[in-house]
């Protein structure tokens, strides 16, 4: 079994920023969804597998104030907050798996583009389900962001699973309602393209 710490250090700690494929300049549709889920300032926002996401950036620019970030790699959150500067101080920066972490408080947005998608056993989407659930309140939303059906079958060397918004709905099971759901092709940094859907759910 892989040692995910160890892959995703080794990706951030031997890349740059922009040399991985889902580097993205401006998350805008993440950034839609995320206020669309959350029109107040005061949201409490936790970005899943965020690593140097620039998602993190465009929040605070926008005004939210209550952002954490969460990601197995050290290295992606110390570019993050490096780009970010005197700013970063107002993050909550977390070094976790998103399967194993114990979450200390609720949150109202939920968001994962591209992390959820690499568990493929079903014992590890299990535990991070447990997870979602124990942050998420009621009435929070919930934003998964996936390689669709006809996407790739692996990133970054790993398998991952597909789904669209169907697929995504039974594994959060009848607790969460979909809200509305997008495609969106992914231009890599260096041209390829990649096929990606984003669901947005509301927890009941």
């Amino acid at each position: 079994m892989i040692d995910r710490r160890s892959h995703w250090e080794n990706v951030y700690t031997t890349k740059r920023e922009d040399e991985v494929s889902w580097f993205q300049e401006n998350p805008a549709l993440s950034l839609e969804l995320i206020m669309a889920a959350a029109p107040s300032k005061d949201a409490s926002i936790i970005d899943i597998g965020g690593g140097a996401s620039r998602l993190v950036d465009a929040l605070l620019q926008k005004g939210f104030r209550r952002i954490a970030v969460l990601d197995l790699s050290a290295t992606a959150l110390q570019t993050a907050k490096q780009r970010i500067g005197p700013a970063a101080s107002a993050v909550d920066w977390i070094v976790a798996d998103a399967a194993q972490w114990t979450p200390q408080r609720a949150y109202d947005v939920w968001h994962d583009r591209a992390a959820f998608h690499f568990l493929t056993d079903p014992a590890d989407r299990a535990a991070y389900l447990d997870r979602l659930r124990a942050a998420v309140a009621p009435g929070g939303q919930v934003i998964i962001g996936t390689f669709a059906p006809d996407g790739p079958e692996k990133c970054s060397g790993l398998p991952v699973q597909r789904y669209d918004s169907d697929a995504l709905q039974a594994e959060l099971g009848g607790g969460f309602a979909l809200l509305e759901t997008r495609a969106d092709l992914h231009h890599t940094p260096w041209g390829a393209t990649q096929s990606f859907q984003f669901s947005r759910f509301q927890r009941r």
